[in-house]
């Protein structure tokens, strides 16, 4: 399973192109891919209009969504913090505290496009999906 990270829905729902977009797009189909609850949230809340809003709402609902709020998840998110702090690195986001355990804990694969998760990835054991770059025109 890859998760998607709101940074890539984000550029997808602008229709941004590039290796991570592009990687998106073709996976849709494969039903490998889902997202957090968290990240639903954050594309969400970017959403201009109801009308989008709904539309958007109800694509990625048709995907696996993860909730992830257990006490364990937001326990070892404070100490994975910790343990990154501990190296020097400040991470600045809570929510990608949370979304980075949680596919720590579950061994699941993530697809972003935020600094925030380099820490986990060099550190933590974090398995990032890096897409091929995607070829210029």
């Amino acid at each position: 399973m890859v998760i998607v990270d709101s940074s890539v829905w984000i550029d997808a729902l602008r229709g941004t192109v590039n290796s991570h977009t592009a990687w998106l797009a073709s996976a849709l189909s494969s039903g490998n891919i889902g997202l957090t609850s968290l990240s639903l949230c954050e594309v969400l809340q970017g959403v201009r209009n109801r009308s989008q809003f709904e539309g958007v709402r109800l694509d990625l609902m048709q995907l696996p969504v993860y909730e992830l709020l257990s006490v364990s998840v937001a326990t070892e998110s404070a100490r994975n913090y910790l343990r990154l702090r501990a190296r020097g690195i400040t991470v600045r986001k809570t929510i990608d505290c949370l979304i980075a355990t949680f596919c720590i804990e579950s061994g699941y694969e993530l697809l972003h496009r935020d600094r925030d998760f380099d820490g986990f990835e060099s550190h933590l054991g974090l398995k990032v999906l890096h897409p091929p770059a995607v070829p210029l025109a």
